[in-house]
């Protein structure tokens, strides 16, 4: 079974989308394509991986209350060098062991202002999961 749910605390999706769906009994949490979107939708960092870099981390830290718990990422850049140059703004959010990455440039986002989308998956242990 899995549920599908949309925090309060971040942007809502548009359309037929969840933000996050929670596997089983609630151990394994499946996040979304996360971009560089503020709480009432608007791009932030405009034409700045660096700034919707961070600002996807904290959209991903809002959801799961933590980064700890991630156990993968997968990245969509727009462009390949200027991510890898933002590269050190995960080292904000992350610490060893590190989430697994696969890292894919693609020629756009769904708006073109968007440089980065990152989807992720979280383990989060029973005795510190709360359903949404």
């Amino acid at each position: 079974m899995a549920d599908s749910f949309n925090p309060p605390d971040i942007w809502q999706p548009f359309g037929a989308f969840a933000m996050m769906k929670i596997q089983g009994t609630g151990q394994i949490v499946h996040l979304k394509g996360q971009v560089a979107l503020n709480k009432d939708g608007q791009i932030v960092g405009k034409k700045d991986m660096r700034a919707q870099l961070r600002k996807v981390l904290e959209n991903i830290r809002t959801v799961l209350a933590s980064v700890t718990d991630v156990i993968s990422l997968t990245h969509y850049a727009t462009d390949i060098e200027q991510f890898i140059a933002a590269g050190d703004i995960h080292k904000e959010f992350f610490a060893e062991p590190f989430p697994i990455t696969t890292t894919v440039e693609v020629s756009r986002l769904y708006h073109p202002d968007l440089l980065i989308e990152i989807s992720s998956m979280a383990e989060i242990p029973f005795e510190r999961f709360k359903r949404p």
